[in-house]
């Protein structure tokens, strides 16, 4: 920083600390100055045999006489070129500054005391200051230091700016400001004192590259990415919003130096809020386009959406078991509902279940105590032993319209309602979804009646009732599958293998991995799809995974009753779009380690294409089970602690055990 005259604020300071202590050199300079001119008779000029280098020692240098000194004076001066622009740098309070500013003064003193013990050099000099390269390199202590270190030739000034110059006529201001220092020291009798050598400060040529304190980890990341949308968070928000937001926003960290760059920012922003900022004149307008697709800041639209997910694709955890109507639940539903192979959990879980448990609140409790705070249930419906439950992640509530749901009765007794289809429906900002979970007829050779129960389902399904069909012109009356974008279909669909169990063991046995292919030549849904006569339109992922049905509670053999009834792929997960390649299959397989029942648990992962929407559809405005939510979380805690707990008695007792 530089006054008003050109000269940095630092000499002046040091200049200002001079006058007042060394007025008793100043009056004898001038005396010797002019003893000298009247003996002379003129003025005295450098010898240009004998130049003094920047490294010249001091008892050397003060042999110069003070007319050496006067004549440097009447160089003629020349406009100081403005002084570069300073580097960016941690802001400091006044205090610190002034003991900066001192501290510089007292080494550079110091350091011209005596080279040959201290070893500087003006190389050291200049490093030790962080002023910029144009600006004098050792402090001067005297008024006429400044005019001799300003007042050179042009070529001296122009070397001196590019700071190689290192002897001749563009050190002239520089010896004397070496030649004062040393005279004020002198006459203070300090110059030379007794007290130990001092390094001069040293300072990088350029600052330290910041430190990384990003802390964000990706492997902790939800499915739905919300991060890449503040990956470059300072240019997004001033492009696109105008200003910067947040409580403490990155003009303001840059301008008080707590950070050097982007980078820095980036690794503080955390700390703060990452909502978008909303500027007030957005607010104020209003526009015709309120409730398109268009609008901007539309609860459902484009721009919403983006923010949530960037590839709008949403991650979707389909699964249907058949309980078998037992009472006792599995210890852990961990690897049913959180496998271990995808790395992120999924936006939306939707379970559906057959001959489900009696108490069918306490299955609901361990689905949300499973899944923990991030989730909650948005919706549950039950057809007799039939459910279905959806949860979803707790802050897309928001973007859900209201969930309606139907039922139907495949048995010929209504009241009877072991079999038939359950189906729940909701819109999810633009796109429509709907789940459904069936249980067909059982047999193995009734191939037609499981026929009859899908196409009264699809019939007799009333759906949707309130919400608007986001595309009527595709849709059809007698299929309710038509009226949605997304449609899954899942549950225990009773479909054999048509081959006798000696055949289909051995095929296992030779197959114990993997490899399920030679089975499937046998398997009734995949024959009755490729013909067209059930689920038209839907598709199902390959099957990698081992027969579901039917199995020995408690164990991993198969049926070893007198009825040996042939293992089957009788829990299924199909799905269709009304868009083509709207639905990727991403994971297809079975949960075998729950064996409370007969049958395996069958799940599927899948990435869903989203679409805009309009705001005037009826909202479910955030609600969700409130109570559920508290009873879950209150009970993950409680079986934490009593398992910490047992941890700790174990410890204790084999302790003691020992001792």
């Amino acid at each position: 920083m530089s006054t008003p005259n050109g000269f940095p604020q630092h000499s002046r300071a040091c200049v200002s600390q001079s006058m007042e202590g060394g007025a008793v050199q100043d009056l004898q300079a001038k005396k010797a100055g002019k003893a000298a001119k009247k003996e002379a008779g003129g003025n005295v000029t450098l010898p240009a045999e004998r130049p003094v280098s920047v490294g010249t020692p001091v008892s050397e240098t003060l042999k110069l006489l003070p007319e050496e000194l006067k004549a440097n004076m009447k160089i003629k001066s020349i406009t100081p070129r403005p002084p570069r622009k300073p580097r960016l740098e941690r802001a400091a309070s006044l205090d610190e500054k002034s003991w900066r500013r001192w501290r510089r003064f007292r080494t550079s003193q110091e350091s011209l005391t005596d080279p040959n013990d201290t070893s500087s050099s003006n190389g050291s000099l200049q490093e030790a200051s962080p002023s910029p390269p144009n600006r004098s390199r050792a402090s001067p202590c005297h008024p006429c230091c400044q005019q001799n270190s300003l007042h050179s030739s042009p070529d001296a000034s122009e070397a001196s700016s590019v700071g190689k110059s290192r002897g001749g006529t563009s050190d002239l201001g520089k010896r004397a400001s070496e030649i004062s220092s040393a005279f004020g020291g002198l006459l203070r009798g300090k110059a030379f004192a007794g007290g130990k050598p001092r390094l001069s400060q040293i300072m990088p040529a350029r600052p330290l590259p910041p430190m990384e304190l990003n802390v964000a980890s990706h492997t902790l990341r939800t499915a739905n990415r919300i991060d890449p949308d503040c990956l470059d968070y300072r240019h997004y928000s001033q492009h696109k919003f105008g200003r910067v937001s947040s409580s403490l926003s990155d003009t303001r960290l840059h301008g008080n130096g707590m950070v050097y760059d982007s980078c820095s920012t980036d690794s503080m922003k955390s700390t703060f809020s990452l909502l978008t900022p909303i500027r007030a004149k957005d607010v104020r307008s209003r526009s015709y386009l309120e409730g398109s697709l268009m609008a901007s800041g539309a609860l459902l639209g484009a721009e919403e959406l983006s923010r949530y997910f960037p590839d709008r694709n949403i991650g979707i955890f389909v699964a249907t078991w058949n309980m078998q109507g037992q009472k006792e639940l599995p210890v852990n539903l961990d690897d049913f509902l959180l496998p271990t192979d995808p790395d992120y959990a999924q936006d939306m879980y939707v379970i559906g279940v057959q001959e489900g448990c009696p108490d069918r609140r306490e299955w609901e409790i361990r689905l949300q105590e499973t899944l923990g705070p991030h989730y909650v249930l948005l919706y549950s419906a039950a057809h007799g032993v039939l459910y279905m439950s959806v949860f979803i992640r707790r802050d897309l509530i928001w973007f859900c319209s209201e969930v309606e749901y139907a039922t139907v009765t495949t048995r010929i007794v209504s009241q009877i309602k072991t079999k038939g289809a359950l189906g729940i429906c909701f819109t999810f900002f633009g796109t429509s979804f709907l789940f459904i979970t069936s249980h067909f007829t059982s047999g193995d050779s009734k191939v037609n009646e499981r026929k009859l129960d899908y196409n009264k389902t699809i019939q007799a399904l009333t759906l949707p009732k309130n919400v608007p069909d986001t595309n009527p012109y595709r849709s059809s009356s007698s299929d309710v599958t038509t009226r949605f974008d997304e449609v899954f279909w899942f549950g225990d669909f009773n479909f054999r293998l048509n081959k006798d169990r000696e055949t289909v063991d051995s095929i296992l046995n030779q197959n114990p991995d993997t490899d399920v292919s030679k089975l499937l030549v046998y398997d009734q849904l995949t024959s009755e799809m490729s013909r067209g006569s059930i689920f038209k339109g839907f598709q199902e992922a390959d099957i990698h995974f081992r027969p579901s049905y039917k199995f020995d509670i408690g164990k991993d053999s198969y049926d070893t009753t007198s009825k040996q009834r042939t293992p089957s792929y009788t829990d299924r997960v199909v799905f269709r779009s009304r868009y083509k390649d709207d639905i990727q299959a991403v994971k297809y397989s079975s949960c075998p380690v729950i064996k409370t029942s007969d049958h395996r648990p069958v799940f599927a992962l899948f990435r869903v294409k989203v679409r805009p929407g309009r705001d005037n559809i009826p909202l479910a405005a955030g609600q969700f089970d409130r109570e559920l939510y508290l009873m879950g979380i209150k009970r993950r805690i409680t079986r934490e602690l009593q398992k910490r707990r047992e941890q700790k008695d174990q410890k204790s007792s084999s302790i003691c055990s020992i001792s």
